[in-house]
């Protein structure tokens, strides 16, 4: 028995649908429930792992227009027509032509609405099983049956579409034009609503263009070329927009590698006493970070240059790397130099710490310190332990002597007594009159204040700077009276008076004959000012 257009599309669309493997619907396959909306977009893998495989081809639709090889069914004597009649089915008279969705017809909603959504909006297309029986009957109007061939009209040719017993069996290929003008329309839905690549694109156009070239089905062709004409010439804009903003994208993504290379190079490049090595080694495993991440969300980029990208990257990691552990050695290797050196000071300043001799033991701490200073700073932790004990040695010497001192004052506290007295008794000469007499006082009582003997450290320099004080008293006393009775002093300021007033007589008379003559006297009468002044010295010495 046959089967109906409606089963009839079943099969097709059974053949059309893809593999549950495919990771996107093929563009022409027809199921009722088919939306644009629910189509997983294709996205790109990271630039670092290996391309997908390629997707399998959409399903043919030049497959579903091949009618079916089955006898003509069976309809009621009031709609048999003769055979021979059937060549005149074009000068029927033809119901007005369907016209097809403009190009945009089926336009993306808007960013408010498609943010509601999970996935892609539903854009209701054409179903071909639920094409209505007018619209199906018009499409056979385009067609014929002739010799065993079937034939469409396409601008008022005929062409032959494949073959056909009757004008019954031009239905199966009414069928496949509603499939195909489904396709298209589905196709244009996609470009609006769905991820299309430039793949998808270019397989759906070769597929769609494999029926209407030649075409293989019948129907309103001169209409749908025309609405086909409008959806290609809109895809190709959408193939060559995603073309360019990959190349953006992939530019970006290059340039993107291209800095975290950069920078890494420079860090590899530094002076190693230029270097952080916390903050630069932290740098770095983030210049690592930001990489991994271009990989995994990033626009991919041609695998070689990623490849030469990596490279550099690697060899500046390494390089880098290389640096740090040789530096660190080194560091490893002076620390431990720093460490023996500091050890021997501390066993030294220990073994020191034990003197009673105060005035070594201060003299060795301080060349140890000046030594401890020269000696290079080390790991902190060892530091800070060895500087504890050397601090502590140092310590314990100190206070033994502060100690000490302090039982040798409080054992010489006893001699502050005899001291003051003898330098009050000595402060008692001045202010000095008799020179003689006050020399001869003097000695004893400096004697007296010797054999006091010592006093504690608090009252030496105060005791001492007292008696000084009069020692000097005395002494300039005695400076004093023998320069007034100095017979060469006299003299030489006699001498020195003679050649003033002879010096000041003749710049006198210099002047004189200076002013006779109406010359400047001004510097001759500064020189003879002067010299006046060092007779008027000269004389009071005397």
């Amino acid at each position: 028995m046959t089967e109906s257009p409606d089963a009839q599309a079943s099969k097709t669309e059974a053949a059309e649908a893809p593999s549950q493997s495919t990771p996107e619907p093929a563009a022409e396959a027809v199921t009722e429930e088919a939306a644009p909306a629910a189509e997983a977009p294709v996205e790109e893998a990271p630039a670092a792992e290996e391309a997908p495989a390629e997707e399998p081809a959409e399903a043919p639709v030049a497959e579903a227009a091949a009618p079916a090889e089955e006898p003509a069914p069976e309809e009621p004597a009031s709609v048999e027509e003769p055979a021979a009649e059937a060549p005149k089915a074009p000068k029927a008279p033809r119901a007005p032509k369907p016209k097809a969705p403009k190009p945009g017809a089926f336009k993306a909603p808007s960013p408010a609405a498609v943010a509601k959504q999970t996935t892609h909006t539903v854009v209701a297309v054409p179903v071909a099983a639920e094409v209505p029986e007018e619209r199906f009957e018009e499409a056979l109007a385009h067609g014929l049956v002739e010799d065993g061939k079937a034939f469409v009209i396409v601008a008022e040719e005929r062409v032959e579409v494949g073959p056909a017993a009757d004008d019954e069996a031009l239905k199966p290929y009414a069928h496949a034009f509603f499939e195909l003008e489904a396709a298209v329309e589905r196709f244009h839905a996609r470009l609006a609503s769905a991820e299309l690549s430039p793949k998808d694109i270019d397989e759906s156009i070769a597929t769609i263009e494999a029926v209407l070239t030649p075409p293989s089905v019948v129907g309103d062709l001169d209409t749908l070329v025309e609405r086909y004409a409008a959806v290609k010439s809109e895809a190709e804009e959408t193939r060559t927009r995603i073309h360019e903003e990959r190349r953006v994208a992939r530019e970006a993504a290059i340039a993107s590698r291209e800095e975290i290379v950069a920078t890494a190079e420079a860090l590899a490049a530094k002076p190693e006493d230029k270097v952080h090595w916390k903050n630069d080694t932290a740098t770095l495993r983030g210049l690592l970070d930001q990489w991994k991440e271009a990989q995994r969300s990033g626009a991919r980029i041609p695998k070689d240059v990623e490849r030469a990208l990596w490279t550099r990257f690697t060899h500046a990691r390494s390089a880098f790397e290389k640096a740090r552990k040789h530096h660190f050695a080194e560091l490893d290797r002076s620390n431990a130099d720093v460490a023996t050196r500091k050890e021997d000071l501390v066993a030294r300043a220990e073994a020191l710490a034990q003197t009673t001799d105060w005035d070594h033991g201060a003299r060795g701490f301080r060349d140890l310190m000046n030594d401890w200073r020269n000696a290079g700073r080390g790991r902190r932790s060892v530091d800070d332990a060895l500087w504890k004990r050397f601090q502590a040695a140092q310590d314990s010497f100190f206070e033994a002597r502060r100690g000490a001192a302090d039982a040798e004052d409080e054992a010489l506290s006893g001699n502050v007594e005899a001291k003051e007295a003898a330098v009050a008794e000595a402060e008692a000469l001045l202010p000095v009159k008799d020179l003689a007499a006050a020399k001869q006082a003097l000695r004893p009582i400096q004697d007296r204040f010797e054999a006091a003997g010592r006093v504690p450290r608090a009252d030496i320099a105060r005791l001492s700077k007292r008696m000084a004080a009069v020692e000097k008293a005395v002494r300039d006393a005695e400076d004093a009276e023998w320069n007034s009775r100095n017979p060469e002093l006299e003299a030489r300021a006699s001498g020195a008076a003679a050649q003033l007033h002879s010096a000041i007589t003749a710049l006198e008379d210099e002047i004189a004959e200076a002013k006779a003559a109406g010359k400047n006297t001004k510097k001759l009468e500064e020189s003879l000012a002067a010299r006046q002044a060092w007779l008027k010295q000269i004389e009071g010495l005397a």
